[in-house]
């Protein structure tokens, strides 16, 4: 009797086909506004904010689910707190990221050969595991369902003001000028229409975080290169997945959504296109995408910080 085969879980299959899937019919539910418990990401049960991958895949699962609480749990957290989860409910796989070392005794280039030195080889793995958001469980305490805040009213075409603070700290040039926005490499600069074209002006941050983030790919910067890009080719889409999710991220933190100009079907196929051909291809870029907002946060910051300097 033939023995039957097992297929292997494949997190990153798994994970990738769930995005094809949504994207190919034509939404890109992380670009709703959403809050969930007065939270603008995805938080762990102890309150800390997911990163990278983690954080895009529980904000999409959050606003396509209509959850009200941020927060996500495994099986076991939920049992320690004495809290159930519901029957047929259906668990969210994220991953973890990790390294082990392997040490290796390697002779050292003294001329004795008698003393040895460790030489430690570092292996990189990705571990998934699976977890349910607080509105799936029974029993938890109130503070898992915190009340939602109130969103904000922001007057039309109108700079907002933590926003605009924010932006205009970052050592990146931005000229505003036309009807199109693009990062021009040659002179290594950010080009935006004005806000007063945006009726809603978180628009207008949302494509400036996706512009911004076309600029930490200069070598003096995060040098992020996929290759030689082109409008509509291989590396020219990876690089707009990047600065998609780098809008998303930056996004959380301020108060907007990712935004482009050029949201079309063919924007859409280069997400496709990437994705269909490389299961792995998100997580890299979620993970370049979070290096990019951690940047434009770290320059925003320190110019921040050099005007108080300077009034002081």
């Amino acid at each position: 009797m033939a023995r039957s085969r097992t297929t292997k879980f494949d997190a990153s299959e798994v994970i990738t086909n769930e995005i094809i899937r949504i994207i190919g019919r034509g939404v890109l539910p992380w670009r709703k506004p959403w809050t969930a418990g007065g939270s603008s990401r995805p938080l762990r049960v102890g309150s800390e904010p997911y990163q990278g991958v983690n954080n895009f895949l529980l904000t999409m699962r959050t606003v396509m689910a209509g959850h009200s609480s941020p927060f996500w749990m495994t099986l076991p957290q939920a049992n320690a707190l004495d809290a159930k989860v519901r029957k047929g409910e259906r668990s969210s796989v994220v991953v973890y990221y990790g390294q082990s070392r392997k040490d290796t005794g390697g002779q050292d280039d003294r001329s004795d050969g008698d003393d040895r030195s460790e030489e430690a080889r570092v292996f990189r793995f990705q571990k998934s595991y699976r977890v349910f958001n607080a509105c799936q469980i029974e029993g938890l305490p109130d503070s898992f369902y915190p009340d939602p805040e109130p969103v904000p009213e922001h007057p039309p075409s109108e700079p907002i003001p933590h926003m605009q603070a924010f932006f205009d700290a970052i050592d990146i040039t931005t000229v505003f000028t036309g009807t199109e926005a693009y990062y021009l490499p040659p002179v290594d600069k950010v080009y935006m229409p004005s806000i007063t074209r945006f009726q809603d002006p978180r628009n207008f941050y949302g494509v400036w975080a996706h512009e911004l983030a076309h600029a930490t790919k200069a070598p003096h910067r995060l040098n992020r290169d996929f290759g030689l890009s082109k409008f509509g080719n291989t590396s020219y889409a990876r690089e707009e997945i990047v600065a998609e999710l780098t809008s998303v991220f930056l996004g959380q933190t301020l108060g907007f959504t990712a935004h482009t100009l050029e949201m079309n079907a063919a924007y859409l196929h280069n997400w496709l296109r990437v994705l269909r051909s490389d299961k792995g291809a998100i997580f890299r870029h979620a993970a370049d995408a979070q290096r990019a907002c951690d940047y434009l946060i770290a320059r925003s910051e320190a110019g921040r910080a050099g005007e108080v300097d300077q009034a002081a």
